[in-house]
């Protein structure tokens, strides 16, 4: 991918329809665009923003209402004052901004962090959520147990990014979500993207996905679909349908963490596959 590519999509994803929502007084960004038979909303990562779907937000919008957001902390939204970032203060951003655009049942699509965040919602929202679809995630327990190879992990545990030294782990971290492959405009976006977000948003997030409360294998009756890097564990299929009976999945070959940007022809087929699958 070229880079000029890259920064057309951009462009063309910040000139949608920008509004606004709001959650406990902390103003949410997002973008609506497109005016199809049913919503996606897709849900970045951690310090990420609506830019990681760049390469999506286009394409889909010609069949379905399209929302991209940015979660507290994050992009153009705001953050809490108090410092305190969690999974339900995410999920409940989510609903604010699908209560403000006036839909109802919506399929969400996450990427790493945004896959617990989506979770959430499921949890909180089920009402609401007619599909998930979970980009190089852990939707359970046991997806975590393969993400990192111990098959007895308890919840999962994150490292520290705070601290003087902070700005050196996150951008460890993020070079190693690229593989050889990865395209040097992927890289150059992402690092931009990720090491600019807010030491305070980096530390929240990162233990936000460390509370024991949000890792319940309670179960999900919707539609759940998981792509996974080329470069991740994949998860024992059955031990994911003991919670979530309709899950599916698929693994890009050849791509690191940002599969959607790395790989987009491939991984918008695998999106196109699901929400054809999907009854609205």
């Amino acid at each position: 991918m070229r880079l000029h590519s890259v920064l057309l999509l951009i462009v063309a994803l910040a000139a949608r329809s920008a509004v606004g929502a709001s959650v406990d007084g902390i103003p949410i960004h997002y973008t609506a665009a497109g005016a199809g038979p049913a919503t996606l909303v897709f849900v970045h990562g951690w310090t990420c923003d609506e830019t990681s779907w760049a390469q999506q937000a286009p394409r889909f919008s010609a069949d379905y209402r399209v929302l991209t957001l940015d979660l507290p902390g994050h992009g153009q939204s705001g953050a809490p004052e108090d410092g305190q970032f969690s999974m339900d203060l995410f999920a409940r951003a989510i609903e604010a901004v699908r209560a403000e655009a006036g839909a109802d049942a919506i399929v969400l699509i996450g990427h790493s962090m945004g896959v617990p965040v989506i979770r959430e919602y499921a949890r909180d929202y089920p009402e609401h959520t007619a599909g998930l679809f979970a980009v190089d995630g852990p939707l359970t327990l046991a997806a975590f147990a393969a993400f990192t190879g111990d098959e007895d992990a308890g919840p999962p545990e994150f490292p520290d990014v705070g601290g003087p030294n902070g700005l050196t782990v996150r951008e460890d971290m993020i070079r190693g979500m690229f593989t050889s492959a990865t395209p040097e405009p992927v890289q150059t976006h992402v690092l931009d993207m990720m090491l600019s977000a807010p030491a305070e948003t980096a530390a929240g997030a990162m233990a936000a996905m460390g509370d024991p409360d949000i890792w319940k294998d309670d179960p999900l009756s919707m539609p759940v679909f998981a792509v996974y890097a080329g470069t991740s564990n994949v998860p024992d299929a059955a031990a994911i349908r003991e919670v979530a009976p309709q899950y599916e999945a698929a693994q890009v070959a050849g791509t690191g963490h940002f599969v959607m940007l790395e790989k987009p022809e491939e991984f918008n087929r695998l999106l196109v596959e699901f929400l054809d699958a999907i009854d609205f």
